[in-house]
């Protein structure tokens, strides 16, 4: 049986790994748990989203390089974004590749 790891990837390391997310609006908003926090640092932008509602941004720093806002994630959504609450979707030049995976 095969399926499909998703990876977010930025600086030549993986940030994020999953091979179960959602995808809203063309993101993939991948799980709290398969983020690899050692990268992500809080940042204080926010913005709001008309049917999401606030979102919070990380700064993505690999080897002393940062990507300033390069990923967000909805802490508090609204209730139509209830399915993506603290899940972590990225931009900015982080890549997200989807590999084979063999079971």
């Amino acid at each position: 049986m095969a399926s499909a790891m998703t990876r977010a990837i930025w600086n030549g390391a993986v940030i994020a790994a999953t091979d179960t997310y959602e995808l809203v609006e063309g993101n993939v908003y991948f799980p709290p748990s398969t983020v690899d926090m050692q990268y992500a640092k809080p940042s204080d932008t926010h913005t709001t989203c008309g049917w999401k509602g606030q979102a919070s941004y990380y700064t993505i720093v690999v080897d002393g390089k940062e990507n300033k806002d390069a990923a967000w994630f909805y802490p508090s959504p609204k209730p139509a974004a209830n399915n993506i609450k603290d899940y972590v979707a990225f931009w900015k030049g982080v890549q997200i590749e989807k590999a084979p995976i063999i079971r």
